[in-house]
């Protein structure tokens, strides 16, 4: 069995959400209640998920750090594919278990007026999908490395005692590391060894916006957007193809690349809409989001126009890999509750959409829809510091391929584990 899988993988993507390639979980509260966290965000990690409220904040200086481990279970694959030299005699095959360690700091300044700065420091996606190699698997990622680090610096206005602005800028990094080799079909049954090793890295620039608008004390209407970022990775690539003798009419000569490599693929665009109502010392947030995967329509790696000359090369790591993804909605509920002046309690749910379509839905990505639960503690220390940690099971669905796929088969059991410890300071 001969499949491309994971040559594609120049993507900022991470399993952790139906929704795409996502990370919602930037803090302990939103870890708690599964990103239900915006009408309600009140701490120093105000400052990523809604910078509005600062301008409601208590008077002083807040920071927050925490760190998130993040484990992927193995997601199992049963079908054929297309690409194989026994395109339809039935395998089954499973991904690598994944772990990640992502650090965010969020800071909140003291109020100026009706001014008010803050900053977060996250990592809001990084992919990691490796299949285990083998006689159903030839053409892996033998290694991939993809870090996206976001610094956001925001600034609020409280236009009225009720009503709030904000704006920010982000600021995005990234930088990725491709490598992969197997064996690729030029022509029954005739093949070519193949192999790409290829580095990028871009630096790119968005905004995002945010309103707060407080009818009574205890209820808030919230709403945000974070623009779309095009994450152009440029650098270098080193790809080879061995000889095919006996390919018509003459046979076709070893290929080999060294130079120029670039892809582009969108950070999204998200619009979030949230309720937040406190009753007594109980707070239940609503929110809605949309991701807006339909401008992710196709997967393009690019090389200057000599590379086009050698057609196994072309084929293996130059063709368009269509997309066509939709824009992706998530639904939200979290539950606060002040049980002392000492201990909180946080629970969420979220259902969380896919876009991707099962047409073209792949191996560096088997996405599908999402059930994700939730639940945290904070424990306030003193007055000034508090400790936290939150934890959340992501399950997603099985998921069937259809039409013209060249994988007809299921992906199964994809599940993420997160859990998030933190600390809170106010100065």
């Amino acid at each position: 069995m001969i499949k491309k899988i994971g040559i594609l993988s120049l993507v900022v993507a991470t399993t952790l959400t139906a929704s795409g390639w996502r990370i919602p979980e930037q803090s302990v509260n939103g870890t708690a209640l599964a990103g239900a966290y915006v009408a309600n965000a009140h701490g120093a990690d105000a400052a990523y998920y809604n910078p509005a409220n600062m301008a409601f904040m208590d008077q002083g200086s807040y920071f927050e750090g925490s760190l998130t481990y993040i484990h992927l279970t193995a997601i199992d694959y049963d079908g054929v594919d297309s690409r194989s030299t026994t395109p339809t005699t039935p395998f089954s095959t499973s991904s690598k278990k994944e772990n990640f360690v992502l650090p965010a700091f969020h800071y909140v300044g003291e109020a100026h007026g009706d001014y008010r700065f803050g900053i977060s420091f996250t990592l809001p996606g990084g992919l990691s999908k490796r299949w285990e190699d083998g006689s159903t698997s030839t053409l892996v990622s033998k290694e991939f490395t993809l870090e996206v680090f976001e610094l956001n610096p925001v600034m609020s206005y409280k236009v009225a005692e009720s009503f709030a602005i904000a704006a920010g800028l982000r600021l995005v990094y990234s930088k990725g590391t491709v490598k992969s080799s197997g064996t690729v079909v030029v022509g029954a049954p005739l093949t070519s060894d193949v192999s790409r090793d290829m580095e990028g890295d871009d630096i790119a620039l968005g905004v995002n916006v945010a309103a707060s608008y407080k009818p009574m004390d205890n209820w808030t209407l919230s709403a945000t957007y974070r623009s779309k970022i095009d994450l152009e990775e440029k650098g270098t690539a080193t790809l080879s193809s061995t000889s095919v003798p006996g390919f018509p009419p003459s046979g076709l000569p070893a290929g080999s690349y060294s130079g120029d490599a670039g892809v582009t693929v969108p950070l999204p665009a998200i619009f979030a809409l949230a309720t937040a109502y406190t009753i007594n010392n109980t707070t239940v947030e609503l929110e809605f989001d949309r991701t807006f995967w339909g401008d992710y329509n196709d997967l393009d790696f690019t090389y200057p126009a000599p590379f086009q000359v050698h057609p196994v090369l072309k084929s293996a790591f130059d063709d368009p890999k269509a997309r066509n993804w939709n824009h992706a909605n998530a639904y939200r509920i979290g539950v606060t509750h002040i049980f002392n002046k000492k201990w909180t309690g946080m629970l969420g749910y979220a259902y969380d959409e896919t876009g991707a379509p099962t047409n073209t839905i792949g191996y560096e990505l088997p996405d599908s829809d999402a059930n994700m639960y939730s639940f945290g503690a904070r424990y306030n220390y003193n007055d000034q510091m508090s400790v936290g940690i939150a934890g959340l099971y992501n399950d997603k669905k099985e998921v069937t391929t259809s039409g013209d796929n060249e994988a007809q088969g299921t992906f199964s059991n994809a599940a993420a584990y997160l859990l998030t410890i933190g600390v809170g300071y106010k100065f």
